[in-house]
Formats: C-alpha cells, structure tokens, sequence
C-alpha cells in the first residue's frame, strides 16, 4: 500500500489512525472468520477470509482491502473486542 495514503487514512469513526495488519494478527482474524466467530459492527457475519487489512493504531477495529483498496466504511468494520485470541 502506498505509504502517502497510510499516512493519511484513520478510522472513520474515531479518527484513530491505521496501520496494516502484520501477517500472525491477519492468520489469527482468518481463523476465527473461518470458525464463524466475527461480525461486523453493523452485524454481519464475516464469510470470506481477509487478504490484506488495516487496523486501528489503538488495536480496535479492522478494515479490509480488496484489490488494493481500503475499504473504510463504518458498518464494515471489525471490532477486534469480539476475538477470544486477540490480534
């Protein structure tokens, strides 16, 4: 991802600023999407796996990529509060 446009993305909701996801926090969300354990905030269950994600500096909420593209909308973020394992 373009360093420019991470420096510039923050969460939606609380202005938190984002990072990427470091590939065990990445492993650890995909298995528990592939055990059916994570919704996003606006309660839809997670079917399909991440490739790639930002979270929030403070560790609260993911937001996907798809094709390269942050996808930064409120209702389909993650909250990281519902994972027993944490990131």
């Amino acid at each position: 991802m373009d360093k420019h446009l991470l420096d510039i993305l923050c969460c939606p909701v609380s202005k938190t600023p984002v990072r990427p996801l470091q590939t065990g926090e990445l492993e650890r969300l995909n298995q528990a999407i592939a055990r059916g354990e994570v919704d996003t905030v606006a309660g839809a269950r997670v079917e399909a796996a991440l490739t790639a994600g930002l979270v929030t500096t403070d560790g609260r909420v993911v937001y996907r990529i798809e094709d390269d593209i942050p996808v930064m909308l409120p209702e389909e973020g993650i909250g990281t509060t519902q994972l027993r394992e944490g990131l």
